[in-house]
């Protein structure tokens, strides 16, 4: 079953008198249960396509569909639910609530959802059960990407978005964080997303989808995709 399709996409911004062209045409389909990685440079316009994926965009022209359900129409108040409901994001720099200790931070987010997790369960399947009573400024950079991870699990979404989720780690913890999202990707079942600069990456993905200039470049199977712990970069 295809979890998501990206049709024709085009995204366009304004800029003084300049016409900025953040994405070209993209087209692309994603099957549920997937791991995928969307691999390109700075600038290349994966984090546009990964906002209009996650419904903090809309696309200038085309249309992305969410299990057969085309988001593109939604307004904002639909967007607002299907941000809440069906989608997890993990960001590169954590975005936790300083003033709240980790298992906060996650019930924070599985209050305005409807069929949450466990809690306490999700911070044990993430290595944090001695640390759940912890505030951010206690944690290691990995530690926090841990809690940012169990959050966006614990809404129990159909699909978790990454965006650059190793960038701000060291590579020990950076492979601590992957394979900490393939056992999410395989023991939940969550199609999970993942867009980096890093092409090592690319070797654990079932998916691998390549982009440059707003362009997709190309859209491969991976039959064998490698464990995290094989990468080095």
């Amino acid at each position: 079953m295809k979890a998501i399709e990206v049709m024709g996409v085009k995204k366009s911004y304004q800029m003084g008198e300049v016409e900025v062209k953040a994405l070209r045409e993209a087209t692309f389909d994603v099957e549920d249960g997937e791991f995928v990685v969307i691999l390109g440079p700075s600038g290349s316009g994966k984090s546009t396509l990964l906002n209009i994926i996650g419904g903090m965009d809309t696309p200038t022209i085309g249309d992305v569909l969410f299990f057969g359900e085309n988001i593109s129409t939604y307004n904002e108040k639909a967007l607002t639910m299907y941000r809440r409901h069906q989608v997890g994001f993990v960001f590169q720099f954590y975005n936790l609530m300083a003033s709240l200790t980790a298992k906060e931070n996650v019930e924070l987010a599985t209050e305005i959802c409807d069929n949450p997790l466990d809690i306490d369960r999700i911070l044990s399947d993430v290595g944090l059960d001695d640390r759940k009573d912890h505030f951010p400024s206690q944690m290691s950079g990995g530690e926090q990407q841990r809690v940012a991870i169990a959050r966006a699990v614990a809404k129990n979404p159909r699909i978790l978005l990454c965006d650059e989720p190793t960038g701000a780690l060291d590579f020990e913890t950076g492979v601590s964080i992957l394979a900490l999202l393939s056992r999410i990707n395989k023991e939940y079942h969550k199609t999970v997303v993942v867009i980096t600069h890093n092409a090592s990456i690319a070797g654990m993905a079932d998916r691998v989808i390549t982009m440059r200039s707003g362009k997709i470049r190309s859209n491969t199977i991976n039959e064998n995709p490698v464990s995290p712990e094989r990468i080095e970069w």
